[in-house]
């Protein structure tokens, strides 16, 4: 959204009734897919309601906005290539060709074995994500754990940790995802003058090890007792032809509902977020798991901000994103392929998500040191 049109719409100062509305937006939106069978159930209507909402509250509503949340599912950087093409394209190729899909996938596991099979494509995808773009890559890793003959909690698991590697990785150029191309383009000029290789030398130290270390663990966490033989039975594909384009419907407006909910919390976040130390802000970005990223890259992160403090922001947004659906690409891909609910991603995607950002918390210690001594 134009900032001049949101510096017109929104007070310098918080206004109460907007800040009350909006955080029971956010209330609503941590609470109800958890406890409403009909939300969970319904989760893209009930995201777009939210957004509606949003943005009503926050009085935002424009004609570019409105484009820009019919754009965004179908157009990437004005290319007119989207998460809604992907999806339903992947899910025809898959649909038709199906059978000598799944087949090489299961002769590919059965002869590198479990835990090779399973770390690689979780550091492949994780890598790749931010050469050919997370959409592709999500949705690829989507049918090949639909085609592995696990039971359904531990493809649940597979699909959370391939998704936090995914989430991770695709920040390393602005091809991967959102995040990184407007990260790129905020910076672009003094003093930073961030170019493609900028993301790559600015958090790889953090990211590429990051995404290694998930690949071991989900190595070792995923189908524990895993038989290499059953990879000779091979899963039943069950995909309907109108399952799979009310899929690519449903990834539409999953995405443009994010687009609302986070132009309609931007007045959230200008008010109070970005006030708040880096350190406390690593935390409180936390909200990523259900807000756009990218939106609140847009709004947190500015030229006058120390690397240091770039870094921290960022690395919190990337790990947070992976502990619920709404977080990120990848996870909206891959719950709608794989039927997996909100709660169910929850029970394990917010302890990992947790565990990770505790650990990169003690990582970037050092950065927030020096913006406290700065």
């Amino acid at each position: 959204m134009n900032a001049d049109f949101f510096a017109a719409h929104v007070p310098d100062q918080p206004v109460i009734a907007i800040t009350i509305g909006l955080s029971l937006i956010v209330l609503a939106v941590l609470i109800l897919p958890f406890v409403v069978k009909k939300v969970e159930e319904n989760l893209e209507l009930f995201f777009l309601i939210m957004g509606v909402c949003a943005v009503s509250i926050s009085g935002l509503w424009s004609m570019e906005l409105v484009i820009e949340s019919l754009q965004a599912p179908v157009m990437i950087s004005g290319v007119p290539i989207g998460i809604f093409q992907v999806v339903l394209v992947f899910g025809l190729l898959i649909h038709f060709f199906n059978r000598a899909f799944c087949g090489g996938v299961l002769t590919v596991a059965s002869r590198l074995g479990w835990r090779w099979f399973a770390f690689l494509m979780i550091l492949v995808c994780g890598l790749l994500s931010s050469v050919v773009s997370i959409i592709v890559t999500a949705v690829l890793l989507s049918e090949i754990i639909a085609a592995i003959p696990l039971d359904k909690k531990e493809k649940i698991k597979f699909a959370v940790v391939a998704c936090f590697a995914m989430g991770l990785g695709a920040v390393l150029t602005p091809v991967g995802e959102p995040l990184s191309t407007i990260l790129v383009s905020k910076l672009s000029g003094a003093p930073y003058y961030a170019g493609f290789l900028f993301c790559l030398q600015t958090f790889g130290l953090y990211v590429i090890p990051g995404v290694l270390v998930i690949a071991v663990f989900g190595a070792f966490y995923v189908g524990r007792h895993m038989d290499v033989r059953n990879f000779k039975q091979k899963t039943e594909y069950s995909e309907t032809l109108k399952t799979v384009i009310l899929r690519a419907v449903r990834v539409y407006f999953f995405v443009a509902a994010l687009i609302l909910l986070g132009e309609g919390m931007k007045p959230i976040i200008v008010w109070y977020v970005v006030h708040v130390p880096a350190a406390a802000l690593y935390w409180i970005n936390m909200i990523s798991a259900v807000l756009d990223n990218a939106t609140l890259t847009a709004v947190e992160i500015g030229p006058t901000m120390a690397l240091s403090q770039i870094t921290a922001i960022t690395m919190g947004l990337l790990v947070a994103g992976g502990m619920l659906i709404p977080g990120n690409i990848p996870n909206i891909v891959a719950a709608g392929r794989l039927k997996i609910s909100m709660k169910g991603w929850a029970i394990i995607g917010i302890p990992i998500g947790l565990v990770i950002m505790v650990i990169y918390f003690l990582v970037l210690l050092p950065q927030f040191f020096n913006l406290a001594g700065a």
